[in-house]
């Protein structure tokens, strides 16, 4: 049923292109590989992914453009090899006028705190410019997207979709996303009062999957976020989020929050230094309690290494990063996660007691002599004894390699 729909999808981006004349084309082709080694207690886990992207973009008359971009990826991962067709950033653009605006298909979509909902999604959303400040609306459908991109992981038979093996034996049970549809209403103010930044939105998503053994996972979220400098140097970030949720047995509520500092020193070289600090909710005990754990509609992995998700959890970052010369950067972090509840965070260390997981250092190095190319490498590791979750854990350790080739 899928694969028709998505046929359908096809036939209609070609007849609604033929409508509309070409001016001129410009197109591409890029290369990503990526690999990585993990390597804790004894085990090591290699992956390894090879990406060839094609993309195409094409004005559509004066007023709008359309951009088209997919992947064939090969990748390497639990001793096993797997093909993995992908349908990137494809999307129509049309512009009524220098204030209004309108996008209909697969684009990136990201929530004001950038941890609720952020990806490639498929819908539809318009954009209109009031005053200073830009009014946008949208709706979208999950659904057709490949499950390891989307990361929608809300329920446990979400997770367990996520994590089961690519079968194109049965490719439409396996390949695709957990089937939601979301909109959103938001407002952007590049500068209140002449410097602070505003983002707040309302988002809203319902459980379009047919449940064996759960009920539908509904859920609504209001976030806001601020952005304020301070003098020329200083940036203070501050945000945060309500969400509402209904699994078809009780409603509950689940709170989100961020706060940060940036500081671009007086050196020589361009350099900044980020300490950031996010907290959800977790599972408050007591059966009259309605607060539960933050749920987001979309993954966005804590760490490097640990790679969490911020659900019953909270974590410190810290990051620098500085172009050392024009082809050479560097980035360096730390993170130090904290669990909120014991029985939300489902991740390494999970079934041992304490709140504090550990912490987690990564440091990575960027080369880029050319704008088509770029080389970067990096290694790190997660230490259990900083945390009393499971102090006498071995740390483990991860080495990464990426290169991006655009070949024309």
């Amino acid at each position: 049923m899928k694969q028709k729909s998505v046929l359908l999808l096809c036939a209609f981006l070609f007849i609604l292109l033929s409508a509309f004349p070409l001016g001129a084309a410009d197109m591409g082709l890029i290369l990503d590989q990526s690999a990585s080694y993990t390597r804790f207690d004894g085990d090591g886990s290699l992956v390894y992914s090879g990406s060839l992207i094609p993309w195409f973009s094409v004005p559509l008359g004066e007023s709008g453009d359309f951009y088209f971009s997919a992947s064939a990826t090969r990748k390497y991962e639990n001793e096993k090899w797997f093909f993995i067709p992908e349908l990137f950033r494809t999307e129509f653009e049309w512009r009524f006028s220098k204030s209004t605006q309108v996008k209909l298909g697969r684009f990136q979509y990201t929530d004001p705190l950038g941890f609720i909902a952020a990806g490639l999604f498929d819908g539809l959303q318009f954009s209109q410019v009031l005053g200073n400040g830009v009014l946008s609306l949208g709706g979208w459908y999950t659904g057709f997207l490949f499950k390891k991109t989307a990361e929608i992981t809300l329920t446990p038979e979400d997770l367990a979709s996520y994590h089961s093996e690519l079968d194109y034996g049965n490719f439409s049970d396996t390949y695709f996303a957990s089937r939601r549809v979301f909109a959103a209403l938001g407002y952007e103010h590049p500068a209140i009062a002449e410097k602070i930044r505003l983002k707040t939105a309302l988002l809203g998503q319902l459980d379009l999957n047919s449940r064996e053994t759960e009920e539908a996972f509904n859920s609504a979220y209001f976030a806001l976020k601020l952005t304020v400098p301070l003098g020329a140097s200083f940036f203070i970030d501050a945000g945060g989020a309500v969400e509402g949720s209904d699994d078809g047995v009780e409603r509950k509520l689940a709170f989100a929050g961020e706060g940060g500092l940036s500081w671009l020193p007086p050196t020589e070289i361009k350099d900044k230094l980020s300490l950031m600090g996010r907290f959800t909710s977790g599972v408050q005990e007591g059966s009259s309690s309605k607060v539960t754990a933050f749920s987001p509609l979309t993954t966005e992995t804590q760490g490097i290494i640990l790679e969490a998700k911020l659900s019953g959890l909270s974590a410190l970052h810290a990051v620098y990063t500085a172009r050392l010369v024009q082809a050479l950067a560097i980035n360096l972090s730390a993170y130090y996660f904290i669990r909120t509840d014991k029985g939300t965070y489902q991740g390494w260390l999970a079934s041992n007691e304490g709140y504090r997981l550990g912490a987690e250092f990564f440091g990575t190095l960027i080369w880029s002599p050319v704008s088509d190319l770029r080389v970067q490498v990096g290694g790190g590791a997660f230490l259990p004894s900083l945390g009393d979750t499971a102090p006498s854990e071995p740390l483990r350790w991860k080495i990464l390699a990426n290169v991006v080739l655009v070949l024309y």
